[in-house]
């Protein structure tokens, strides 16, 4: 709160700064108009002792991660969304893979032994993979190993393979909730404003859509994330309508629990002219979501996309959340030309990585409920985290 009261004082700051300053420090909801207002004119220190102040009434010092595996079905898909380095279209088959079930579910029993909490199941649309498809997958995953927490597929998935079906939404995730579904990732939120929408990913569900999926998925009490894509040919307008929508519907559900900023990568895709933003903007934009999005309870940067000195970065400008300890099985951040070509991380090294900056390393499960509190924790120099026995704190 000093920092916010010393900023206050600076005569320089201008009156609508000041006065967005003012509301953050009363926690009332700064507007639309503002949030505008805060990309257009707002310095990245300003915005620092902002988003922070917000970050810290909500965690303190806490940090969050979880230890998961990413489990991807295909990289084939029907849609054709610009900026996607990840997808192939069908008939590029020879260039993408295809799992079966029990493929999928080899992936699954690799991780029998360790000590992961979640799956995240994501990856591209397909006919064959549908509504029956799927809830086969999620209960033959539940049947398996029952702690394992499914989160899995995007409203992008659910549309298709729902339409297909010839059910509406409201069916659907109450067939996928009882076939063991437990969450959905915040994936295919992109940019919901149509006009920039209908030019990156115009094939795909609309935004509308994305938010109808969800707002049935929290009727059923369940709990799902949010993500938005920048840094490509949206506007600061199209971002903050983007945040304004989904703070409405949390302020109607509640349901949210994490909103997900995903940096624009511009290798190997259909947009790769456009340049991507710099570390500074990933800041900005990570402290402006942290402000506006009052009614979010976290904010979270992929480290494996932003790298892990950038997410460092990002623990004093909002973001309380860095996921989680990934391995290789993900190829969606490497194949788009983030920094981190092989993405795994340790236990261990995620617990350093936050302590190294002042906050405190807390592994989650999926709904944020505390499994290990590391703040005390001091690993032998060749201690093996992923088999360190330490007590469960419920």
């Amino acid at each position: 709160m000093q920092a916010l009261d010393l900023l206050l004082q600076n005569p320089n700051l201008s009156i609508p700064l000041k006065n967005i300053a003012q509301k953050v420090k009363e926690q009332q909801r700064i507007t639309f108009e503002e949030g505008v207002y805060l990309y257009e004119h707002a310095e990245l220190g300003y915005l620092g002792v902002l988003a922070n102040l917000v970050r810290e009434q909500k965690h303190g010092d806490l940090t969050y991660f979880n230890r998961n595996f990413h489990l991807e079905p295909t990289n084939l898909c029907v849609y054709d969304c610009k900026f996607c380095s990840y997808s192939r279209l069908i008939k590029q088959k020879e260039e993408g893979w295809a799992l079966t079930l029990d493929e999928m579910l080899d992936v699954v029993k690799k991780y029998d032994n360790e000590p992961v909490t979640e799956v995240h199941i994501v990856g591209g649309v397909l006919p064959q993979y549908d509504v029956e498809f799927y809830s086969a997958l999620f209960t033959a995953i539940k049947k398996h190993r029952p702690n394992l927490h499914v989160k899995a597929l995007t409203p992008v998935e659910y549309h298709y393979i729902f339409k297909k079906a010839k059910i509406d939404y409201a069916t659907g995730m109450k067939l996928m909730k009882e076939a063991g579904l437990e969450s959905i990732p915040g994936g295919g939120a992109e940019i919901f404003h149509p006009e920039i929408r209908t030019q990156i990913a115009k094939d795909k569900c609309t935004g509308d859509e994305w938010l109808a999926i969800h707002e049935e998925w929290h009727k059923l009490g369940m709990r799902s994330n949010a993500t938005m894509l920048y840094g490509h040919i949206e506007k600061f307008e199209h971002r903050i309508d983007h945040m304004e929508r989904l703070r409405q519907l949390q302020d109607k559900t509640g349901g949210f629990q994490t909103f997900i900023p995903l940096k624009f990568r511009n290798q190997h895709n259909q947009m790769s002219h456009i340049p991507e933003v710099s570390v500074i903007e990933d800041l900005r934009n990570y402290a402006i979501a942290r402000i506006y999005l009052d009614n979010f309870e976290h904010i979270k940067a992929y480290w494996a996309m932003i790298s892990r000195e950038t997410a460092q970065l990002s623990l004093n400008f909002g973001v309380d959340d860095i996921d989680g300890t990934l391995d290789d099985t993900t190829k969606i951040y490497s194949m788009a030309g983030a920094e981190e070509q092989n993405p795994a991380m340790s236990t261990q090294e995620l617990v350093s990585l936050i302590k190294q900056v002042g906050r405190k390393p807390i592994e989650r499960d999926t709904l944020y409920k505390v499994v290990t509190d590391y703040t005390d924790v001091v690993f032998e120099e060749k201690a093996k985290p992923q088999y360190y026995k330490l007590p469960v704190i419920n």
